[in-house]
């Protein structure tokens, strides 16, 4: 480790603050259910987004359901992002990225409504 560089080469990259607020940020562009506010929790290697259920698809009542999950390969710098499979609750592997920009990008515009349901 270099002295005074302030990276620890022992704590993983992700999940970190920083990147946390950048994608709470970029969210606030996304083209589906923009009037609720979705959360960015920091889990192991990445980040599990949820949001009120506004289109009562998932949860009747319009509870808070989980959206994706972001994980980081820090071995080989490429995204994983996943989807919940609601109906039987498990996260299916949806596409890898290299930049967390291109990740963004695709949760705002969610063609196919695959993450926000």
């Amino acid at each position: 480790m270099i002295v005074g560089s302030g990276v620890n080469p022992r704590r993983p990259a992700h999940p970190n603050d920083i990147d946390r607020r950048r994608i709470e940020r970029a969210l606030k562009s996304r083209d589906r259910y923009r009037y609720v506010s979705a959360s960015i929790t920091l889990v192991a290697g990445g980040y599990l987004i949820k949001s009120p259920c506004c289109s009562r698809n998932i949860d009747t009542e319009g509870g808070i359901i989980e959206v994706a999950l972001l994980r980081h390969d820090s071995a080989s710098g490429w995204w994983k992002v996943f989807r919940k499979d609601h109906k039987q609750c498990v996260w299916k592997l949806h596409s890898t990225h290299r930049r967390l920009a291109a990740v963004t990008d695709l949760l705002n515009a969610d063609p196919e409504r695959l993450f926000w349901q």
